[in-house]
């Protein structure tokens, strides 16, 4: 078997002093792989990696066998779009809060020899593809793993939205917003304003509405065949904005009209461990579980 060669993608903010990379890194060359160190965001600070010679991450990508990120599921997003146009698979390495995505906690660094055989379990998690047509052209396109929000923007204020799924009428809301989730999405952002838990391989897209005054529609969960079109209604000069992946913000005009649908691309996840997802869950969420510790 060839030499694999592993990115190594710490979050200094998350691993200070690069402490756990350096463990895993001591481990992985153990075994024998080629490691490289890049940083997982751009315009990082001079020194925030230590003495580590911080190679640029999409030229290694082109070479590279697995990504591991030491920081937080932010960490995971951050790279996702990059890495599932690449096809490299992400371990995740948790060091920040609840850690849905990332597959390991900080303290579990010895479970990377289970990486030694290169015989381990991936999950193909789905991903969303989202563009603005404005006037007929398209004028913004991005790549999400949690999700596409539509929402407000710093001054308070209701925004009207008509949601249609394959050009028929599907809902209309006012309030706050809307949230279009990944199954992955579904213990984000979609889950704090009372959308479902969707076991994260399932393939769906969920509807969210945000404080919506329409207390009769609660959210949908729909079949990822199908692509969402959302339009802005009656909102005037009213800052309404676009966030994928809690990406920097796209100001939405009157006229615009935001497409969701299934991408083509996904997000590939290490598994070492054989938790589950509803034991994770449960564990780190329901009363009694980490949530609860002192």
């Amino acid at each position: 078997m060839s030499q694999k060669k592993i990115i190594l993608c710490p979050n200094p903010n998350r691993d200070r002093g690069m402490v756990a990379t350096r463990r895993g890194e001591s481990i992985l060359r153990e075994m024998g792989f080629r490691t490289v160190v890049c940083s997982p965001f751009r315009d990082q600070k001079e020194g925030a990696f230590a003495d580590y010679d911080v190679r640029p991450l999409p030229q290694e990508l082109r070479s590279a066998d697995l990504l591991i990120t030491f920081g937080g599921d932010g960490t995971i997003l951050h790279l996702a779009k990059l890495v599932a146009l690449h096809k490299t698979p992400v371990l995740g390495i948790n060091m920040g809060g609840l850690g849905f995505v990332a597959e390991l906690e900080a303290g579990e660094l010895d479970a990377l020899y289970c990486l030694k055989d290169w015989d381990f379990k991936t999950e193909e998690r789905m991903m969303l593809d989202v563009s603005v047509i404005r006037e007929g052209k398209q004028v913004y396109t991005n790549l999400g793993l949690n999700d596409a929000v539509i929402r407000e923007g710093p001054i308070s204020h209701v925004i009207h939205l008509k949601i249609s799924s394959d050009g028929r009428h599907l809902a209309d809301i006012a309030g706050d917003g809307v949230i279009v989730a990944t199954p992955t999405g579904s213990t984000a952002y979609s889950l704090s304003a009372g959308g479902p838990v969707v076991e994260p391989v399932a393939q769906t897209m969920v509807v969210c509405p945000i404080c919506t005054h329409n207390m009769r529609f609660s959210s949908y969960v729909l079949s990822p065949e199908h692509v969402l079109t959302i339009e802005l209604e009656r909102n005037g000069r009213k800052p309404v904005y676009l966030f994928v992946d809690e990406s920097r913000a796209f100001a939405l005009r009157s006229d615009d009209q935001v497409l969701v649908r299934r991408s083509k691309y996904s997000t590939r996840l290490v598994r070492l461990s054989e938790r589950s997802f509803c034991e994770i869950f449960a564990q780190k969420m329901l009363p009694g579980g980490l949530n609860d510790e002192k």
